[in-house]
């Protein structure tokens, strides 16, 4: 795991640091800056093109991962990615035409809730194209065990854009309008700088031919197209919806929440950017027992890490909307729901990541349909009922379901899980932290409340933890720095 410490090491404090930018930015500048109406579109449109994104980019950031380390000689790598770097252009050059076709008509149908939406139509089309790119020239960067710098651009560069373009609507010398469109064209911005570094990375001598395997690539990008699709309809469908039901300002109120539960997955998405292609190479070369230990080490780690940060939020979210506008402080529950379903994930480690790279793919087929389905009629209905509420719940309800038919698939294919000797110990812990620092708070200003509150947590934690050795790489990367 020295690899995986040192880049997720180096991915966290990325990730972190995007998180206090993009914090800052959801949290007071897009509540100060833009209005809910402007704010609540901005959401909508990055959501919607994130739904659209996974089709556009045919699966090939995860065929990259997948298939790359098999190939053995420098021809084959070549010819594959020759291959594979064309394959959105299929799904891309089609789809603006039919876009373009009928623009009028879809443009109508997303505005019937909220006619602002009409003239900025166009905008999913085009942040999905280059988000779709970026991913893919991403996924050729962690192949080649380096994913700080696309993490970078990842994170970090979105949110300082986004930042700067606040600023400007804030001194006049941009119009709401202008911040979408300048917004817009930072993502292609991004998309060119990681294409850059990709190839300085690895340069292939392109070549017009297909992979020997090509059938076999072409079914697995099939089939992973629409579990990557699931994935981006169980993060964004709500936002998608919630304009569709409510005044489109409710997505702003809903992204603010999800924005401060969401936090919790942050050392995940750091660690998940190495993890993934060491698994790939150990099923590719059939090293189960790596990639067992990469399976418990993830989970704990994460769960050890992720945990504090759940803590942390959940016992000072009320402080924390304190400091918000008021229109925005009805959240709590979102938060909770989210941040919940959040943690459960990181609970299970590399579970996802084992069953996409493994021969067994075929199977996220019916569950990312069947998440995708139930997740949209539970939006339908909770929805109608509580609001964004309803929301955030049917979120917590799916990832819970489907998370645990997914590490019953693992545990009866593999005969692994992602549970150690010290699982249920930091699982009550958590328990009991929470339940012992919930019901009050100190009678100080939000900020020092949440200052003060979050250091009394942290070293009761961290001291558990440490007295009850939960995890020997963590005790050791925290021995280290001390020394």
């Amino acid at each position: 795991m020295g690899i995986v410490f040192k880049q997720s090491l180096k991915n966290t404090i990325t990730i972190y640091s995007a998180f206090v930018f993009g914090g800052i930015n959801a949290l007071f500048l897009y509540t100060s800056f833009l209005n809910d109406t402007y704010y609540g579109l901005v959401v909508f449109l990055l959501s919607t093109s994130n739904l659209l994104m996974p089709f556009t980019a045919f699966g090939v950031q995860y065929t990259i991962l997948k298939f790359y380390s098999a190939y053995t000689s420098k021809v084959e790598k070549d010819r594959f990615l020759s291959t594979v770097i064309l394959a959105p252009l299929f799904i891309a050059i089609p789809m603006g035409f039919v876009g373009s076709l009928f623009y009028e008509s879809i443009s109508n149908y997303l505005s019937l809730k909220n006619p602002i939406v009409k003239n900025y139509t166009f905008v999913i089309y085009l942040v999905a194209i280059a988000t779709a790119y970026f991913e893919v020239f991403y996924a050729w960067a962690k192949v080649q065990m380096q994913s700080v710098y696309g993490n970078i651009l990842k994170e970090l560069f979105p949110r300082i854009s986004a930042m700067f373009f606040l600023f400007l609507v804030f001194l006049e010398v941009i119009s709401a309008s202008g911040f979408i469109y300048y917004l817009t064209a930072a993502y292609f911005l991004r998309t060119f700088l990681m294409l850059l570094y990709a190839l300085r990375l690895y340069t292939p001598k392109f070549s017009i031919g297909i992979p020997n395997n090509f059938k076999e690539i072409l079914r697995y990008s099939g089939y992973i197209i629409l579990a990557g699709a699931a994935g981006s309809i169980l993060i964004d469908i709500d936002k998608f919806m919630i304009p569709q039901k409510e005044a489109i300002a409710y997505a702003a109120y809903y992204a603010v929440a999800v924005y401060i539960g969401s936090v919790v997955e942050t050392p995940g998405r750091a660690m998940s950017q190495i993890v993934q292609p060491l698994i790939a190479k150990a099923l590719n070369e059939n090293q189960l027992d790596e990639v067992q230990s990469l399976y418990k080490k993830s989970a704990i780690n994460l769960l050890v890490i992720s945990g504090l940060v759940f803590l942390l939020i959940n016992l000072n979210i009320n402080q924390m909307y304190l400091l918000l506008p008021e229109k925005y402080s009805g959240g709590v529950w979102v938060v909770l729901f989210i941040s919940l379903a959040k943690l459960y994930q990181m609970f299970l480690g590399a579970n996802g990541a084992i069953i996409s790279n493994s021969k067994y793919y075929r199977i996220l087929l019916p569950y990312g349909i069947s998440m995708a389905v139930s997740v949209y009629f539970l939006n339908d209905y909770l929805i109608d009922l509580m609001s964004i509420e309803g929301a955030a719940l049917s979120t917590f309800i799916v990832v819970y379901t489907f998370n645990t038919f997914k590490l019953a698939y693992v545990k009866n294919k593999f005969n692994m899980t992602p549970f150690t000797n010290k699982t249920g110990v930091l699982v009550l812990i958590l328990i009991l932290s929470y339940f012992s620092f919930c019901f009050w708070d100190f009678n100080f200003h939000p900020i020092l409340n949440i200052l003060f509150k979050s250091i009394l947590i942290v070293a009761v934690y961290f001291f558990s933890v440490w007295k009850l050795k939960i995890s020997d790489e963590i005790i050791s990367i925290v021995t280290k720095m001390i020394k």
